[in-house]
């Protein structure tokens, strides 16, 4: 299966396009927003899990990153309500589950295969945020193939200071909204974006929140 797989291409996702799809695993559903694979995938996904539900413990050979979305989603290693950000690294395994249900944006296959340490920030907690470049920025993994933060903008306030090199990027728009291209892209918006492409993007009339990862997303050592 291939979704948004032609990553010299940007990617685009409203809210109002979400298809949701069931799982192999009853009360769990997904929209897929990229994907290279069958249900074995290098894929980014929103998932969402019913209250009660639960998914077998299974594998993560290539790693999985976690932005808890609303809900509270939980497994062995404990409980995590909404703005909660997970890695679990190449190698690792779980039983996810949701007692009250829960919405999670989820990567998975997009690690390096030497990354070893699980991650876990709670981006509520205050002392998680400093400010950057006149942005408020909440950094949540760094590493020589991506860069992973959460960033406030102010009403239309660009997201980059000027328009030079950069490498690819994706984003989910967390509150507020973004103008990317004179489109508006509203809370629950996906974007990625190549290297080749002008990131023309700035916070909508009101303040906006996003998860925005900067790297080299087809880097094939790195899980790509």
């Amino acid at each position: 299966m291939r979704v948004n797989s032609d990553f010299s291409k940007n990617a685009l996702m409203l809210p109002t396009q979400y298809r949701w799809q069931t799982s192999p695993q009853a009360g769990v559903e997904r929209v897929m927003l990229d994907r290279i694979g069958a249900e074995k995938a290098r894929a980014t996904s929103v998932v969402r899990y019913a209250p009660e539900s639960t998914f077998p413990s299974h594998a993560h050979p290539g790693g999985e990153e976690i932005l808890v979305l609303s809900g509270t989603f939980s497994d062995e290693s404990g409980d995590y309500p909404q703005g909660f950000y997970l890695r679990n690294p190449p190698g690792s395994s779980h039983a996810p589950k949701s007692k009250s249900g829960a919405t999670i944006f989820v990567k998975l296959w997009q690690m390096c295969v030497t990354e070893a340490t699980s991650v876990r920030i709670n981006t509520h907690d205050p002392a998680t945020w400093i400010t950057q470049n006149n942005r408020l920025i909440c950094p949540l993994y760094q590493d020589d193939n991506e860069v992973t933060k959460l960033v406030k903008l102010t009403p239309q306030q660009p997201l980059f200071d000027n328009l030079k090199a950069h490498n690819a990027l994706e984003l989910f728009v967390l509150g507020g909204s973004v103008i990317h291209n004179e489109v508006e892209y509203t809370k629950g918006s996906w974007l990625r974006l190549p290297s080749t492409s002008k990131a023309l993007i700035s916070a909508g009339n009101n303040s906006a929140t996003i998860y925005l990862k900067v790297g080299n997303f087809i880097n094939i050592g790195c899980g790509g």
